[in-house]
């Protein structure tokens, strides 16, 4: 989040996903929500993504794995609709597993600094390292939305507080590591890839969030740079 009140939520920032006015909506009895009959645009990357028989046409058990998937990462209407934001998500995925086992392979990240976080915005990715040599991750995080957009730049950890409470938005920031005027580390109770991201913070899980802080300390460098999706 941004401010030192604000609660960090990080994510995609892609606008939010819009059923068309004319889908027909067709009863899904093991869903709380009614599932759509229509395919959306991006149908047949849905299907690829979960493993489902690539065809474009919408199924009863397409709608069923979309919305699984819609309801497991916040994503609204949970209709299992293909649509943009679903896909974004899915697309994100690809991309920071596609990097994961080397995630400074585009050297952006200093490794002249010794021990720094970097913090991709493009993939939403953070890990940290000493040098050349990866200490921890990386793991997938939450930055700013549209609006509220994380800072790139060298930063520094300024302030910890790990029991830290948001005044502002009334919320707990567990695990705080502040590192440029509000945004900070933290860790939230809300998938990475929720849309449409946070305040300025750069979210985290719980583990991570205290992997990060049992790891960095004050003074510690962290750099930040690319631009996430939307913003």
């Amino acid at each position: 989040m941004s401010g030192i009140q604000g609660k960090g939520a990080v994510v995609l920032g892609i606008a939010g996903l819009m059923a068309p006015p004319a889908l027909a909506l067709g009863s899904v009895p093991a869903m709380a929500v009614s599932c759509t009959v229509m395919p959306g645009p991006y149908q047949k990357q849905a299907e690829k993504f979960l493993g489902r028989p690539v065809d474009g046409r919408q199924s009863a058990a397409d709608c069923k794995a979309v919305q699984a998937f819609q309801d497991k990462h916040g994503i609204t209407p949970d209709i299992g609709y293909a649509g943009p934001v679903t896909w974004g998500v899915m697309d994100l995925m690809n991309k920071q597993k596609a990097v994961e086992k080397s995630p400074n392979k585009d050297g952006k990240c200093p490794v002249n600094k010794g021990r720094i976080a970097c913090l991709n915005l493009t993939f939403q990715l953070s890990w940290i390292q000493d040098g050349g040599r990866l200490v921890y991750g990386p793991v997938p995080v939450r930055t700013g939305r549209e609006g509220y957009e994380t800072r790139t730049g060298l930063k520094r950890i300024y302030w910890r507080d790990i029991d830290h409470y948001s005044t502002l938005y009334n919320v707990p920031m567990p695990y705080s590591q502040f590192f440029d005027g509000g945004q900070a580390f933290h860790s939230v109770n809300l998938s990475m890839w929720n849309p449409p991201g946070s305040h300025g913070c750069v979210n985290m899980t719980r583990k991570d969030a205290r992997r990060y802080w049992a790891l960095l300390k004050k003074g510690d460098d962290v750099y930040v740079y690319g631009r996430k999706p939307g913003t």
